[in-house]
């Protein structure tokens, strides 16, 4: 197996509880890259958040942030795909989320310019704050700000919510009207039909490297991995992912806390 590029998945991948690249992670990283293959990051974070994982292992390419609606390299500057939520939908979404049976039980974030807006700082935003980096801007009702471009809407609650939400959702909206995933189980995201991680690895690999999808190999933890696990010519699916996104792998790693990124690495890049 000739794997020229290696993209992988930040939370639940590469960074666990500490919320940070372990020493050995980082080591099998600069292995692989010093053996000539290139190493990039695929996540559901926003680009800013992303940016010190990107200098953590010293990739050279492009970022994919928020599941692919957003590709930008940090050493050039250039941003190659913004895919952003249509407006209409975006607004339709936030109406549907406004609903006494959601609005209590939620929060919502919408992401646009690559800055976070929210309704409110509830403890869960603060959570989702301290592990992002990111300093959110409170704007109130959230519809107000929808004449801008939306990359990503993101609701926060219980996991039993998030599935129903996610049901309900899919029977409104077809896979070519919107992208709808999960990157934790208290995490649901909507994007443009055409962000997800599999299609912007296949934009990285093809048509800005050169490579083909059996050259790619690939290294997830959740639901939003899926497309891109898919696409890889090697998919590794983490020992902490879901059931179904293990299945679809070709090989399951240890944990993200027993450093399954450095003894996938090991196994089939390095030896």
């Amino acid at each position: 197996m000739n794997i020229r590029l290696l993209v992988l998945d930040i939370d639940g991948t590469i960074a666990g509880e500490s919320n940070s690249v372990s020493e050995p992670v980082k080591q099998a990283i600069a292995q692989v890259q010093a053996n000539g293959i290139q190493v990039a990051l695929a996540t559901g974070r926003m680009y800013y958040s992303a940016l010190r994982f990107h200098q953590a292992i010293d990739s050279q390419l492009p970022i994919i942030a928020y599941n692919g609606a957003w590709i930008q390299c940090p050493l050039t500057g250039v941003r190659h795909q913004h895919f952003p939520v249509p407006s209409a939908i975006a607004l339709e979404l936030l109406d549907y989320f406004e609903q006494p049976q959601w609005n209590q039980d939620i929060e919502v974030h919408c992401y646009i310019d690559d800055r976070l807006y929210v309704r409110e700082v509830t403890p869960r935003t603060q959570v989702y704050q301290q592990r992002s980096g990111i300093e959110p801007v409170v704007v109130g009702d959230l519809r107000n700000i929808l004449a801008l471009k939306t990359t990503k809407v993101l609701a926060i609650g219980k996991p039993n919510l998030m599935n129903q939400l996610l049901s309900e959702l899919q029977q409104q909206y077809r896979r070519d009207q919107l992208h709808l995933t999960q990157s934790t189980p208290s995490y649901f995201e909507v994007t443009h039909p055409q962000a997800s991680k599999g299609y912007a690895t296949r934009f990285l690999a093809e048509e800005l490297l050169g490579f083909e999808a059996s050259q790619v190999m690939a290294i997830g933890d959740n639901f939003n991995d899926a497309e891109m696990l898919e696409y890889v010519g090697l998919g590794v699916a983490m020992g902490n992912a879901p059931e179904p996104i293990q299945q679809m792998a070709q090989w399951i790693a240890p944990s993200v806390e027993e450093d399954g990124v450095a003894t996938a690495i090991k196994k089939f890049l390095l030896n």
